[in-house]
């Protein structure tokens, strides 16, 4: 399924906030309403922030067809740095301001120079669908016949712009014939599991059983779980993968009994600069901890924590996945 689109101007994706209650698209006409989407997370997960940040620079080149490159770039620099201030951790969205803003900087001026960085916008979202797609072909030859794996959050096709990162090797395995089944965790307190992940599985037809966050120790202790496969929002040179929080709770219990941790993710994931302790980890309204869809489940007064993310270091991770091949951890650099 595609997960967002380009329509003259206006960018169509799919409200997460709405599932698994509705399906429905949203149009978003301005960057400030991609901003608002993503703070909502209306848009989440890391490859699709990347690419509606790319689409938010391409609304602003659209609406200055015609002009020169004087007048376009200062705008281009306006809206990146609106787009960059929405959410902190996803490095997708940097390297996908970074890297059409570099473009469009080396393009030669001219009438069409607006309408050429709007290409380099949309080539950008194309090489997402591209990315996850090989990547999941190079992360299915890891799984064998039968294999009991489990997920954590979304890492889909609504978390990409088409095909998926963890969810899409599950995909190829399945379309590959594997016999494989899942567990997803529900993944607190967003629920991006038990809305999101549970919506797409029972589409592909594979065989899944939703589990509580609190369950993943014990269906690892009673030998459920062959392998584990999860998404990332940044993975840093030294190998550390910063993912949904919870991510580093069930690699420690992964290592504890034995079982293979993976990570997928295409290398727009990489952030080969910031070290360890400069990554912002995005703490959000502690609300959504103590509600679930606007229902309290919290005495009045109490407070709570709430960080979206957590960092699982190297030595738990057996590999990360992407559309250039498997890597150790400590192999990260070499795919630059």
């Amino acid at each position: 399924m595609r997960t967002i689109r380009w329509e003259e101007g206006v960018i169509v994706t799919v409200d997460q906030s709405l599932l698994p209650r509705r399906l429905a698209f949203i149009k978003l006409k301005t960057p400030r309403q991609v901003v608002k989407a993503l703070r909502e997370m209306r848009i989440r997960g890391a490859p699709l922030i990347g690419a509606a940040a790319a689409l938010a620079l391409a609304q602003t080149a659209y609406r200055l067809r015609g002009k020169p490159k004087d007048r376009v770039l200062p705008e281009l620099y306006k809206t990146a740095r609106l787009v960059r201030a929405s959410r902190p951790t996803a490095v997708n969205l940097f390297n996908a301001l970074n890297q059409v803003l570099g473009e469009a900087e080396s393009l030669e001026d001219g009438r069409d120079f607006a309408d050429r960085v709007v290409e380099v916008c949309l080539k950008f979202v194309e090489a997402d669908a591209e990315m996850n797609r090989k990547l999941s072909i190079h992360g299915a030859k890891l799984i064998s016949p039968k294999d009991r794996i489990l997920t954590h959050c979304n890492a889909g096709a609504f978390a990409t712009v088409e095909y998926g990162t963890a969810l899409g090797v599950i995909r190829e395995a399945h379309q590959q014939g594997k016999n494989i089944s899942v567990l997803a965790t529900e993944t607190r307190p967003m629920l991006q599991g038990a809305r999101l992940t549970a919506f797409e599985l029972k589409r592909m037809g594979v065989s899944f059983k939703l589990i509580t966050d609190g369950m993943v120790g014990y269906v690892m202790y009673r030998g459920l779980v062959d392998k584990v496969i999860v998404g990332a929002d940044r993975i840093l040179a030294s190998g550390h993968v910063i993912n949904k929080i919870g991510t580093y709770t069930i690699a420690v219990l992964a290592g504890r009994h034995g079982i293979p941790f993976y990570v997928a993710a295409p290398t727009t994931t990489l952030d080969l600069e910031t070290p360890l302790e400069r990554v912002v980890i995005e703490e959000r309204n502690p609300r959504e901890v103590l509600e679930i869809q606007g229902v309290r489940i919290a005495p009045r007064g109490v407070e709570a924590l709430n960080p979206a993310f957590d960092v699982t270091p190297p030595e738990l991770v057996s590999g990360i996945i992407t559309e250039k091949g498997v890597v150790k951890p400590e192999r990260v650099r070499s795919l630059a």
